[in-house]
């Protein structure tokens, strides 16, 4: 969402352009697609961290410009909000020992950010949803400078023709209108990738879709929004209600969202990007000098810079990307899923935990003889994500073979095992999975994730006698001790 793009106003013509150049780079795709373009030397993975910036007393700090200054590195950059920052990883091998590499990098970085940030009044706070946030830091003036977000922001306004609803009912209600996409700044999450080659795509993104309701009841962390509590994980109804392009007419008609779970199991990769294409307007119609069809038959990779920008104003929680690595003539280009589904935090730990669950269970899940999604109906998948965000790791959802089963039962009794088995397949040693999917397994048995820690800890404040306000920012501020211990949160104090 951080790429540069240059402020400026679109005409008719140029979307009338843009949809001709994108349905070009649609074409050259497929034709790569045909001909077996893709790099598919061993696949690997990554992640990239949204993070928080709060000041001493848990507020939101807005100083993401001075706090990346201050760090000065290049794996971190901006997020919409002044208040974010975002890291990223560095893609790696699994096999071995990649995931504790990932998760040294990850505290090294941490660390060092938290070091030099500090130094500017910002700290990083891994959380869903910045829980002391307040109407007043989701407004137009809190915006990133980068003009691609004001660009974004505009046009997704202008789409919808009306102010942005927000309407969220949990345990409390909340019920709010906005003039921008500002209210998206709110969440800050965990994305994790794995590269594949194109005739496994389908079979990656179809499992992807089918656990992602066991990755946000087991990993929600964002339970408060504006001060109410809401769902366990608020940053989903939050992210797709705020970049609603639709107005309450257009939803009448079925016309589908931007942030969107999908509608149907899919056969390619290509299926994705040609639903990309039909469904949705451009939002940024910008157009790049390239031609895809020329650079193809001339021997280079086609950058297809319209279809990468389109994709990347398209949510959908488990993404199609298409990247390129290397330049000239050692420019080979790769396919990947993005998984967008779980917020950030608690832990550098947990997150890695997290991590080595997903990419163990859709391994396991994607290569298997019988397939889950030919088990499933793709309407029952987007069910239980919804419950699972709504209620977090107290979440009943349906499986085949077991029907509706708490979320920690189905992990314990059948979903554990299947992650340790594609962990196995991608090499992992086995002292490296036992400790990280132990992670998962205690998480269920203890029944406490980041969002159960954080209301049991808030309302015990509050039967204290603190204010909602006060048990906000307390609880946050224990959270932020505690995050930097990296010890899993079911270790943490709940008292």
């Amino acid at each position: 969402m951080g790429d540069e793009v240059e402020l400026q106003e679109f005409t008719g013509a140029d979307r009338t352009r843009y949809r001709a150049k994108v349905r070009r780079c649609l074409d050259v795709l497929a034709r790569m697609l045909r001909e077996d373009r893709f790099a598919t030397d061993e696949p690997l993975t990554g992640l990239e961290v949204e993070f928080n910036l709060v000041d001493e007393h848990g507020d939101p700090a807005l100083r993401n410009a001075q706090a990346l200054e201050a760090i000065a590195d290049p794996d971190f950059q901006t997020e919409l909000g002044q208040f974010n920052i975002e890291i990223n990883v560095p893609p790696a091998s699994l096999r071995h020992d990649g995931l504790t590499q990932f998760e040294q990098h990850l505290r090294r970085s941490l660390n060092h950010a938290e070091e030099r940030s500090a130094g500017v009044g910002a700290h990083l706070v891994m959380i869903g949803i910045l829980p002391t946030l307040t109407d007043k830091h989701l407004t137009p003036e809190t915006m990133s400078a980068n003009p691609r977000y004001k660009l974004l922001g505009d046009q997704v306004v202008e789409a919808r023709g009306e102010d942005i609803t927000i309407s969220i009912q949990g345990r409390e209600r909340l019920d709010t209108a906005w003039e921008s996409i500002m209210p998206e700044a709110a969440c800050t999450s965990l994305q994790l990738h794995v590269q594949v080659r194109p005739e496994e795509f389908a079979h990656y993104w179809n499992a992807s879709q089918a656990i992602c309701a066991v990755q946000l009841a087991l990993g929600a962390n964002s339970p408060y929004l504006l001060g109410r509590e809401l769902w366990r994980e608020s940053r989903i109804p939050l992210f797709e209600q705020s970049t609603d392009t639709r107005s309450e007419e257009l939803k009448a008609q079925g016309v589908r969202p931007r942030v969107w779970f999908g509608e149907r199991w899919i056969t390619s990769v290509f299926d994705l990007f040609e639903e990309n294409v039909r469904f949705f307007p451009a939002l940024l119609p910008v157009i790049d000098d390239e031609e895809p069809l020329e650079a193809l038959e001339s021997g280079r990779t086609p950058q297809l810079a319209e279809l990468r920008l389109h994709n990347g104003t398209i949510y959908r929680w488990n993404r199609p990307v298409y990247d390129i690595v290397g330049e000239g003539a050692d420019a080979v280009p790769h396919l990947r899923v993005e998984n967008r589904v779980l917020a950030a935090g608690p832990t550098v730990v947990d997150m890695v935990a997290n991590a080595a669950f997903y990419f163990g269970l859709v391994r396991a899940l994607a290569e298997s003889e019988r397939p889950i999604w030919s088990q499933m109906s793709f309407s029952a998948a987007e069910e239980n994500f919804h419950a699972a965000a709504r209620q977090g790791i107290d979440a009943q959802l349906y499986w085949p073979g077991s029907g509706q089963i708490p979320a920690t039962e189905l992990v314990l009794r059948r979903l554990l095992p299947l992650a340790h088995d594609g962990l196995a397949a991608w090499g992992v040693d086995e002292a490296v999975r036992g400790r990280l999917l132990g992670i998962i397994e205690q998480r269920c048995l203890t029944g406490v994730n980041g969002s159960a820690w954080f209301v049991e800890r808030v309302r015990a404040r509050e039967r204290a006698g603190d204010q909602r306000a006060e048990a906000l920012r307390g609880t946050l501020l224990d959270y932020r001790e505690l995050m930097h211990t990296n010890q899993p949160v079911h270790t943490w104090p709940l008292g």
